[in-house]
């Protein structure tokens, strides 16, 4: 083999092997990439996922990332993310963040909105004239699991709509036995690795977290339609 045969290889076979990357990304993936989103996954491959959305194992019971299938986020997002796993990984190598949802493209919440209308979740999926952190790559849904993807026992699932998913009376919760300690335990790990990475919580979901403000999303960053 001639020497220029062996360097048309060697710059042509990277092309090659992403070109036939890109042939397994849908046109919503395609789409992110261009407002500058980034799969997890192209930074921190310990990071594990399970997005509840592209799958009918969610409150709405129906698919709505159907061409969506990795944890796309801002790029501000992903460094306090990639940060709060490797907190992790420091005090409990044996743990893992576990994503639930990331990104969602206003498109999506135009069609979860849509799917709840008339039923119990109604009042709990906020209408998309009025965006959100997730419409701006900036919120990210979690947990905590173990070495073999197991989630932790945070006392609710995700997405459950009910008091003992909030955070701000947890205390009162196990007291009522509505919660264990343990469970609380479990939350406060998640808590503490999220806020020391820059995240902010919320009071009524355990598993939110925000990379910025609502106020800064609006002022600094765009919608991802």
């Amino acid at each position: 083999m001639t020497n220029r045969i062996i360097y048309l290889l060697l710059f042509l076979c990277p092309l090659w092997l992403y070109a036939q990357g890109q042939r397994g990304v849908s046109v919503l993936e395609k789409y992110l990439q261009t407002k500058e989103l980034v799969n997890i996954h192209t930074l921190d491959t310990s990071i594990r996922a399970d997005l509840k959305y592209a799958t009918t194992d969610n409150f709405t019971k129906t698919i709505l990332y159907d061409t969506l299938f990795n944890v796309y986020v801002h790029p501000v997002a992903a460094a306090k993310l990639i940060k709060a796993q490797k907190y992790l990984k420091a005090l409990r190598p044996g743990l893992s963040l576990l994503v639930y949802d990331a990104v969602r493209p206003l498109s999506v919440q135009k069609k979860m909105y849509k799917v709840v209308q008339g039923t119990k979740y109604a009042a709990y999926v906020a209408n998309p004239t009025r965006t959100g952190l997730h419409n701006y790559g900036m919120a990210v849904d979690l947990t905590i699991c173990d070495k073999n993807g197991k989630p932790l026992d945070m006392g609710t699932p995700f997405d459950f709509f009910g008091r003992a998913a909030g955070i701000n009376k947890e205390t009162e919760l196990v007291e009522q036995g509505v919660l264990t300690r343990q469970q609380v335990e479990n939350r406060k790990l998640l808590r503490k690795v999220m806020t020391q990475a820059g995240f902010l919580t919320i009071r009524g979901e355990w598993w939110h977290f925000n990379a910025v403000s609502l106020a800064e999303a609006k002022q600094l960053y765009n919608i991802i339609e």
